[in-house]
């Protein structure tokens, strides 16, 4: 079976390489020529732990292909996938201009029979406009070739994408002829042998679940964030109270811990989107606007901690900032609260070091020089006023805190995701602050 993959991003290219791993030769497709070379030279365009090895072996094997064209590279695919970037507009809604565009290419370029897949996350009744546009490009050339159109969201989380593609909790697909499911339901034969279900829907259920499921997930968030800071004035553990309401089977112990707020290129853009297409539909989201509400807040919680501890003027002053990325195993800054963080440290006249295992050359690009880029994880605290961990990457979890202590002016930790033991530091004569534990 072959198949073509429109955008080579995280979505496009995890999904075109774990597709090429279960034996379906792969086309993945850009108009970057810088990223396609690339792809064909070993050059990952992202991190994503695994997938340099999994593309090499299934480049070098055949089965995994890097174009840039389009019209090439379609032929003989039995489904083309648009896996294109969709970035919020400033009115928060999703700018289809990239899937539209495609689409359009598709339309002038196809000679024979094809499921067109919006693999991208579109809002409902995006695929009508798919349809549209490829029939439009047809109609053009003078072409009726015949062809169907499906929505396949995806549910990848950055850090295990690949074990959530080769082992899905659930495979949604939205179709709307006995044809396109067919077609479907052969593309993931090979991973609902394994027992992964795969949930047919008609198209607008499934652009919707989508938007529902990242929501959901934001609202469990923004939710215990805000229990968190009542916690803390109440003088309430939130992490007992998250063991406690966790172990209740109707809520569940995932997406409960508190934090600096979430980010990224999901749940944030997915928010604002669902957001705005109840408005422009005459409906308010309106638990979905506090979500959204609460954790732009919560990234400020930091700084408001450090300025209580320290002032206002943070002049003279050093922080050694752990984590940069908006969570671990991945080097995406989309959103990430070390950044708002940072901003607010730099504006009350702070020094920065910081140090992030993977996002390092991401961090440069949204905040340049203004910050000084460790080496590791101790170079980032010599001389620093205080360690502020802002993600949790593994390395990071049971630190040498006779070598932290040596190497801080003053021995005072914010802890923004919970991670350490308050007693032991106290204990040792730390200033310790996380969230929700007074």
């Amino acid at each position: 079976m072959k198949i073509a993959i429109v955008g080579t991003g995280y979505v496009g290219l995890v999904t075109g390489t774990c597709f090429a791993e279960v034996g379906i030769e792969v086309q993945c497709i850009d108009i970057d020529q810088r990223k396609i070379d690339g792809l064909k030279a070993g050059k990952m365009p992202i991190y994503e732990p695994g997938l340099e090895e999994m593309v090499l072996r299934n480049y070098h094997n055949g089965r995994l292909q890097f174009s840039t064209n389009l019209g090439e590279a379609i032929q003989g695919a039995e489904a083309i996938f648009i896996a294109v970037g969709t970035p919020p507009g400033e009115d928060g809604s999703a700018d289809l201009q990239y899937v539209l565009g495609v689409a359009s290419e598709i339309g002038k370029n196809l000679q024979h029979y094809a499921v067109v897949v919006t693999k991208s996350t579109v809002p409902v009744s995006t695929s009508r406009k798919v349809q549209e546009a490829v029939r439009q490009a047809m109609h053009e050339r003078g072409a009726e070739i015949p062809f169907d159109v499906a929505s396949n969201p995806e549910f990848l989380k950055e850090g295990a994408a690949i074990e959530d593609f080769l082992k899905p909790d659930r495979i949604v697909v939205g179709c709307e002829s006995v044809k396109a499911q067919e077609t479907m339901a052969k593309l993931y034969k090979p991973f609902t042998l394994n027992g992964h279900p795969i949930l047919f829907m008609d198209i607008p259920s499934a652009e919707m679940t989508k938007y529902a499921a990242n929501a959901m997930l934001a609202t469990k968030i923004s939710f215990m964030n805000d229990v968190a800071l009542l916690c803390d004035i109440m003088g309430a553990s939130v992490d007992q109270v998250r063991r406690g309401i966790g172990s209740d089977p109707r809520i569940g112990n995932k997406f409960i811990y508190p934090g600096v707020g979430y980010g990224g290129s999901c749940f944030p853009k997915d928010v604002k989107a669902l957001i705005r297409t109840a408005k422009e539909n005459g409906h308010r989201m309106r638990i979905l606007e506090a979500v959204e509400e609460v954790n732009e807040d919560q990234k400020k919680v930091m700084g408001s901690m450090i300025r209580e501890y320290f002032g206002a003027d943070l002049q003279g002053l050093c922080f050694g900032i752990w984590g940069l990325s908006f969570k671990p195993k991945t080097d995406d800054m989309r959103e990430a609260p070390s950044v708002v963080i940072i901003e607010e440290l730099l504006a009350a006249g702070a020094k920065v070091q910081a140090y992030d295992p993977v996002a390092m050359h991401e961090a440069k690009h949204q905040l340049g020089d203004r910050i000084t880029y460790a080496p590791d994880p101790y170079s980032a605290l010599q001389g620093a006023d205080a360690l502020v961990l802002i993600t949790e990457w593994p390395e990071f979890r049971i630190p040498e805190w006779d070598r932290v202590e040596s190497l801080l002016r003053r021995k005072v930790i914010f802890d923004g995701r919970n991670q350490y033991q308050a007693s032991e530091l106290r204990d040792r004569g730390f200033h310790y602050r996380n969230i929700g534990n007074p």
